[in-house]
């Protein structure tokens, strides 16, 4: 399938996780029990860290929307954009495999086909001030 399906699949899932107010582990044992979807073993080594480690580190990856997203509580911002910023943040953050530009692009082309008409840039403007922190 490819990581970018398995990054959808993560950001779908931590989407769930927000709308929902499941754990990580609910969300997972939904997954496993009600996916046709066939991923490699290594794509869902993957969508389990991104869903389990955007749980742990929570705060932190809220702690930079926040800080960036220039008076916009988390609350007023979409659900699905949310979702797709920590799943973007906590890749910079924890995932060594994937190179900080290459999170921000696909957290802009999941905001293409998920947002609004504003979403790609308003994500991107967030994410673009992370990764100035970060690097």
């Amino acid at each position: 399938m490819g990581r970018k399906n398995a990054r959808e699949k993560a950001m779908t899932l931590i989407y769930q996780m927000e709308i929902t107010n499941y754990t990580a582990d609910e969300i997972i044992k939904d997954f496993y029990e009600n996916n046709e979807v066939k991923f490699s073993d290594e794509d869902i080594e993957y969508i389990k860290d991104c869903v389990y480690g955007v749980e742990r580190n929570l705060n932190v990856i809220d702690s930079y929307i926040e800080k960036y997203s220039q008076g916009w509580k988390l609350n007023r911002i979409a659900k699905v954009d949310l979702s797709i910023m920590r799943l973007a943040i906590y890749e910079m953050l924890k995932r060594e495999d994937v190179p900080n530009p290459v999170a921000i692009n696909e957290a802009v082309e999941l905001a293409k086909k998920y947002g609004t008409d504003q979403s790609p840039a308003f994500i991107n403007g967030i994410l673009g001030r992370v990764i100035e922190e970060l690097d």
